[in-house]
């Protein structure tokens, strides 16, 4: 398939396979008259490699190339000023291209102007098509203008600190516009200033290019793939696995703990801005988010906006029923914040089965864009042979979608979805032969035009990304027969002088006893927050997505117990069934777990109707456990590998939890029957 071309910028499109001419390094350091500068080159010149880094004051460059030197330079016309200031630049740039060298230049883009009483721009055109990166060293105005007054060896106006202030938001204002439009990163770093800070950054812009992003990409996604998969699912994260912006919700964090220097849209500005979803727009977001926060507020506002995020429960119960598959890879790649992902899937039990390929700050080495995720996905289908299943929701993941053997879209609520993904849609369909279909999350969002529609737990779809071979696994089977607890509860179960309330009482007991022991320890759990009986707010245990859980009790004779087990997950939905088709889609739409319970499981028949039904008409990737009383040992352990665990390889992510086994087989009548003993109804049998 040809690969869809955006056009947020030019430098989006690249070739993986060969290195590209690489511009000029030239990075200037700039900010207020005061702020530095000099000292940070002259520390630098100490720490940095000379081989590699050349350091250059501004001033000095314009004195080498201006006849009569500085002095002579200041008492020029303004015109002369800026053609000698053009040659400056200049020669600093020639002398980078004959050089691999990184040249690091301090200057200026406003200066003070004691006639006019306030900072004018002093940049030049030249400056502008030379620089490809800008350090602005952002000082306290007081720190500046107290340095201002001690530094007597030059001659420098007297600015007070409101003066500086003022100097300092035109002058940053006014390169965040200039860099965006002329594709210059902007970096500003905060005091006090660590030259080992400036030394790491300038040693990631040497090496830096869309060929090594790349190559780091890749490695990082080669951690993912096994030799034994022949496919993968490929997925993007942010309104794909889950309705929310990550970006966003950290901003808007970011915003909310400093409300006076972060804006909450800086993300939506960035990228609506001339860089598009270019390269370099990446790259300066990873500047920024180096910017907003310390290494412990970035980890601690990851994990804040992990714990608000919400994932698609169809996608939380794919993801570990496609984990349980030897011939699948699972791999997030995502333009977002790669922390907040890996902390996400952590959150659901899913760090050791999904690789997320994700950046975020400049430490991460790397960058997500539009067209790696697309290379990415060539990568394993042309180097690796793997058959990719490519999930996104917007534009941006167009290019990997197309890229992919078979494409899923995610249509979101109508509210928060991409907006312009309908148009853009259209154009892959028509002029790029991408043939793809819609998953609608939830199920009741509106659908995008001109789409086939499909669900994400349909047992067809399953069948169709596992290439028409159905899993066979084993069912997991958890007993408790000899513990001193079994032996206890199960005593009244066996007693046949102990019958109706006092029978279903027991049941009852038992099915909480498996339920916290057992069940719990299965699906996990999750921490909600709770009032202490001391009165402040702390953290308690629940079964984990108790809310999207489904208690079944077989009638009749699983009831009692059932309620034992809903006694020890109160949030569970509870639903009656005598048939498998008593189960309805609404008792599963948008649920994680299924819990049947049942008193007595003799052969298994009605356990592999119930769980085939399921399977293959309602969900097909819920994960099932099985509660019951007493199992006969034959049809879990016999010698032809037990009848029931045979007949359950057909369905993945399946547990069997028991309160004990028997040899005894459980074909009741009258007063043997279980069921009539619960209920007191041996005489009509």
């Amino acid at each position: 398939m040809t690969s869809v071309e955006i056009q947020p910028g030019p430098d989006m499109v690249f070739h993986p396979g060969r290195r590209p001419h690489m511009k000029p390094l030239v990075v200037g350091v700039y900010g207020v008259s005061g702020s530095g500068k000099t000292y940070v080159l002259d520390h630098l010149k100490d720490i940095m490699d000379s081989e590699n880094f050349s350091f250059y004051e501004g001033s000095e460059m314009v004195a080498n190339v201006t006849p009569g030197g500085l002095k002579a330079f200041q008492g020029m016309k303004e015109e002369d000023q800026l053609m000698y200031r053009q040659r400056a630049i200049d020669k600093i740039g020639h002398r980078c291209c004959k050089s691999n060298k990184v040249r690091v230049v301090a200057g200026h883009s406003m200066l003070w102007s004691e006639t006019e009483g306030k900072a004018l721009p002093m940049y030049t055109q030249n400056d502008l098509n030379v620089l490809t990166y800008i350090l602005y060293l952002d000082v306290p105005s007081d720190v500046v203008a107290q340095r201002r007054a001690d530094d007597t060896g030059k001659a420098r106006p007297i600015l007070t600190a409101a003066q500086l202030d003022v100097w300092k938001t035109e002058e940053k204002d006014l390169l965040r516009g200039l860099c965006r439009s002329h594709g210059i990163l902007l970096s500003t770093l905060q005091h006090p200033i660590d030259t080992q800070t400036v030394a790491a950054l300038l040693g990631d812009f040497k090496i830096h290019s869309e060929y090594h992003n790349f190559s780091l990409a890749k490695e990082e996604l080669e951690k993912g793939l096994t030799l034994e998969a022949g496919i993968v699912l490929a997925m993007d994260a942010d309104r794909t696995l889950a309705p929310e912006d990550t970006g966003a919700l950290f901003w808007t964090a970011a915003s909310k703990k400093w409300p006076s220097v972060v804006a909450e849209d800086t993300l939506k500005t960035l990228f609506g801005g001339p860089l598009g979803y270019s390269h370099t727009a990446f790259r300066q977001a990873a500047l920024l988010y180096d910017e907003v926060a310390s290494y412990q507020d970035f980890e601690e506002i990851c994990q804040h906006v992990a714990s608000q995020v919400s994932m698609y429960p169809e996608m939380i119960s794919l993801l570990h029923f496609m984990a349980e598959q030897d011939n699948v890879d699972l791999v997030v790649i995502t333009s977002g914040l790669g922390l907040v992902w890996k902390k996400v899937l952590e959150l659901q039990g899913l760090s050791n089965a999904v690789t997320v390929v994700g950046g975020g700050r400049i430490k991460d080495a790397f960058v997500i864009t539009p067209i790696v995720k697309s290379h990415l996905v060539g990568y394993m289908r042309e180097e690796h042979r793997k058959y990719i299943w490519a999930f996104g929701d917007s534009p941006l993941d167009l290019p990997m979608l197309n890229k992919a053997d078979r494409a899923v879209v995610i249509v979101g609520d109508e509210l928060t979805r991409s907006r312009t993904m309908d148009a853009a849609l259209k154009t892959a369909i028509n002029e790029h032969g991408l043939r793809p279909v819609q998953i609608n999350l939830p199920n009741t969002s509106l659908p995008r035009p001109g789409l086939p529609r499909a669900q994400l737990t349909h047992p067809l779809l399953i069948y169709d990304i596992l290439a028409r071979e159905w899993p066979t696994t084993t069912a997991k089977l958890v007993t408790a027969t000899d513990t001193s607890g079994t032996k206890l509860l199960a005593t009244p179960m066996r007693n046949s002088a102990v019958a109706g309330p006092e029978l279903r009482e027991a049941h009852r007991r038992a099915g909480h006893h498996l339920a916290t022991t057992y069940v719990a320890d299965i699906i996990g759990l999750e921490q909600p927050k709770i009032q202490h009986v001391l009165g402040r707010e702390t953290r308690g245990y629940q079964l984990r997505h108790e809310k999207k859980t489904t208690i079944v009790a077989l009638m009749r004779g699983g009831e009692p117990m059932a309620f034992g087990v809903n006694d020890a997950f109160p949030h569970a939905m509870f639903v009656h069934a005598k048939d498998p088709q008593d189960v309805k889609m609404h008792h599963l739409d948008g649920q994680l777990t299924l819990i049947l319970v049942d008193s007595v499981i003799n052969t298994g028949k009605s356990i592999v109707e119930f769980i085939g039904y399921i399977r293959n008409h309602i969900h097909a990737t819920i994960h099932i456990v099985v509660v019951a009383g007493v199992v006969q040992a034959k049809c879990v352990t016999g010698d032809d590998g037990g009848s029931l665990i045979r007949q359950l390889t057909s369905f993945a992510r399946v547990h069997i939890v028991a309160l004990r086994l028997s040899e005894t087989s459980f074909v009741g009548s009258r007063q043997t029957d279980t069921g009539n003993r619960l209920f007191n109804t041996t005489h009509l049998a």
